[in-house]
């Protein structure tokens, strides 16, 4: 069973750790400013079980995993 699920990052609150790239690189990255964006046409994660975990570890909490 496929559940959809969005991801939103809080660009005002991201500093830019990198927590999330390393935890899930396959579904985020850091732009040219450091801070944390989404690969293209990852918006619903793709799938990989890592994106809850990219979550936890974000230090500031920017990252909003929601099942819709």
């Amino acid at each position: 069973m496929h559940t959809d699920t969005h991801i939103e990052i809080d660009k005002g609150v991201c500093i830019g750790a990198g927590q999330c790239a390393l935890a899930a690189p396959g579904v985020f990255t850091q732009d040219d400013d450091g801070f944390s964006t989404l690969l293209p046409g990852r918006e619903d994660g793709g799938g990989d079980p890592m994106v809850r975990e990219a979550a936890r570890a974000c230090p500031v909490a920017a990252i909003t995993v929601s099942e819709g």
